[in-house]
């Protein structure tokens, strides 16, 4: 880490969650701008990225991201599904603009558009999937700043950020550290704080999941509001009971003291002259 500043040299607990979300776990497969960022290849042919490169090039993309003044000219754009959430989450907490799903051809060349842009810097999830936005971004001289796998193809690549971009951990994982790093550097985190926004929130999540969620959260809901009624009808039973003994009560009470069957005596001064 001598090429970084002291200030931005990782802690034993960002190793840890690179580490943990196999961030430097690569492909089968080795390009030939990608062979200095491997350090190994395992037994079974999987090549490993050396971590530290990732975090030296993780900074630098973090500095180049702090020179752009106004945050709303950075675009991410983010073709791939695992990528779609942790996009949208680093566009929000550094107030860039994310362009997720399919990329519309012409958005940055083609000022008819609806969907034109003008961006001073591209950031990508996959050099591959999001090809179009890279071409485009050649074309009008916009750096681009991309997660690149050992078998990522550089070209138009102005800085690289050697990951996996294969699965959901490790792209919201860089994600949350590139955005926590560019915060940093603007000066609204502290170095020594802790950002109160955890990771699982840049990690994709299945529909599927989502949907099987809400379903048990809606069961138990209904479970609950159903042992709450039965409990309330208890209730209200033992208070009709109550009510029904008292209203008993009051009825022989008013049979006791009046009898309709009882003649009422006439006032001795009535008269029918009168």
């Amino acid at each position: 880490m001598s090429r970084v500043p002291s200030v931005l040299n990782p802690t034993e607990e960002d190793i840890k969650l690179l580490l943990s979300a196999q961030c430097h776990i690569g492909t089968k497969n080795v390009t030939k701008a990608m062979a200095t960022y491997v350090h190994k290849r395992r037994a079974d042919g999987i090549n490993l990225i050396n971590i530290g490169k990732t975090w030296e090039k993780l900074v630098l993309a973090a500095r180049v991201i702090t020179a752009i003044e106004n945050p709303q000219d950075v675009v991410v754009v983010s073709a791939r599904p695992y990528g779609h959430r942790a996009a949208l989450k680093f566009a929000k907490y550094i107030g860039a603009e994310a362009i997720v799903g399919r990329f519309t051809p012409g958005t940055f060349t083609n000022y008819i558009t609806r969907s034109f842009r003008e961006p001073r810097l591209v950031i990508c999830t996959d050099p591959r999937s999001d090809f179009q936005a890279v071409l485009e971004a050649s074309y009008v001289n916009i750096p681009v700043i991309s997660l690149a796998d050992t078998d990522a193809s550089l070209k138009y690549i102005d800085v690289a950020i050697p990951t996996n971009n294969k699965a959901k951990h490790s792209i919201g994982l860089i994600y949350w550290l590139l955005a926590r790093a560019v915060l940093r550097l603007r000066g609204s985190l502290e170095y020594a704080a802790t950002w109160e926004v955890m990771v699982d929130m840049f990690f994709y999540r299945d529909p599927e999941e989502i949907e099987k969620e809400n379903e048990a959260a809606e069961f138990g809901e209904n479970e609950f509001s159903a042992a709450a009624e039965a409990a309330t009808g208890e209730w209200e039973v033992e208070a009709e009971g109550v009510a029904g003994i008292a209203a008993a009560a009051d009825w022989s009470a008013q049979t006791a003291t009046a009898d309709w069957a009882d003649d009422v005596e006439a006032p001795a001064n009535a008269s029918w002259d009168a």
